[in-house]
């Protein structure tokens, strides 16, 4: 298997240098410049620049070279990203957590903002400022969550919400996502990602009551609009997640409040975790995939068992690991496909590394 494993590493290498050089061959012969854009490891070209020295040249074209083979041999077989969020590593300094993740093979970081990790009402523009360098340091993109338990409110979880009964807590809620989205923007994030929260009667967008229902709809498509234009102001993707028990929990109500918003809704994307396909019988998880596929630009990756939202290891539950990554790559998806474990921070840098292996074998 090792062997194997070497000559698969190496075919991709040789691939990846054929590709180099025929993209410099052609890029001679526009005169134009190598570009390599890390957070896609894509291609693209711009104008020449002014002439440099021949050791100049060298030095950049070597440098470029490399971390684009580098790029183009670990992304042969993906489009996507893996990444780990953080609410699995509640008990590491963020700082540690970046790097552990790093070492084992992540490429990205969801971030959840939490009390000790960029507490959102308490982070200074200087602790913002070195985890993004940080992060870039160790070629990691990040992502920001918001579904910290209890950081608005340290008696009730998630709470308030965009739901909520008093108007005082749904401005707060949105508050928080603007606060957020202005960190996300500082830490160069590439999305935000959001739910609409629980109800009190804990009614949901598929519930019977027709009249409640339409003033629970009235409330959150209003807190999204605001999010949205706070999202905007800061240059940041707003993402909306559908979550099992709360008022929107399949990815039919996301697409609901997309047309419900309108025009403010055009660019909302969805934040799909595939382990609550499994907890609404959205199934097959990769035909659901495919039909999301225009509104998906983040993904949360987990496993469930027997239908119940808790959070496990990759073959612990009922998904379909292969056929999941399957599906986004045949979506073309370029996004951050983020591993969420939250009740495994007890364990986090071996639930991390394990978390790896698995995508690792399921993609081979």
């Amino acid at each position: 298997m090792q062997l194997a494993g070497r000559w698969t590493q190496r075919l991709r290498r040789r691939k990846a240098l054929s590709l180099v050089k025929a993209k410099c061959r052609a890029l001679k012969e526009q005169s134009t410049t190598l570009t390599i854009t890390q957070k896609t490891g894509l291609l693209r070209t711009t104008p020449a620049r002014p002439r440099m020295n021949q050791r100049a040249r060298l030095r950049e074209g070597q440098s470029r070279t490399r971390g684009l083979i580098h790029i183009l041999a670990t992304r042969t077989d993906q489009m996507y990203r893996l990444g780990y969020n953080t609410n699995g590593l509640a008990h590491h300094r963020l700082h540690d957590a970046l790097a552990l993740l790093a070492d084992s093979g992540y490429e990205g970081v969801a971030l959840t903002l939490d009390v000790q990790h960029l507490d959102p009402f308490n982070s200074t523009p200087d602790e913002v400022e070195a985890v993004r360098r940080r992060a870039e340091e160790l070629s990691l993109s990040l992502a920001v969550e918001t579904g910290a338990r209890y950081v608005l409110d340290p008696k009730a979880k998630h709470a308030p919400n965009l739901l909520d009964e008093e108007a005082a807590g749904r401005d707060r809620r949105v508050h928080f996502y603007a606060s957020s989205a202005k960190i996300a923007a500082s830490l160069g994030a590439e999305v935000l990602s959001i739910w609409a929260g629980s109800p009190s009667d804990g009614l949901t967008a598929g519930s019977d009551d027709t009249e409640r229902k339409e003033l629970l709809w009235e409330r959150l498509v209003e807190g999204a609009r605001r999010t949205l234009a706070a999202c905007e102001e800061s240059g940041v993707t707003l993402c909306f997640e559908p979550e099992p028990g709360m008022f929107i929990e399949r990815p039919a109500g996301f697409v609901e409040l997309k047309e419900r918003l309108g025009s403010d809704g055009e660019e909302l994307g969805m934040t799909l975790d595939v382990g609550h396909l499994l907890c609404t019988n959205d199934l097959p998880v990769g035909d659901a995939i495919r039909a999301n596929a225009a509104h998906i630009k983040h993904v949360h990756l987990d496993d469930i068992a027997g239908g119940v939202h808790e959070h496990r290891m990759f073959g612990e539950g009922e998904l379909d690991l292969t056929e999941t990554l399957g599906a986004l790559r045949e979506i073309g998806f370029n996004g951050m496909a983020a591993v969420e474990l939250s009740r495994d921070s007890h364990r986090g840098a071996a639930a991390a590394a394990e978390a790896m292996q698995r995508l690792r074998a399921a993609q081979s």
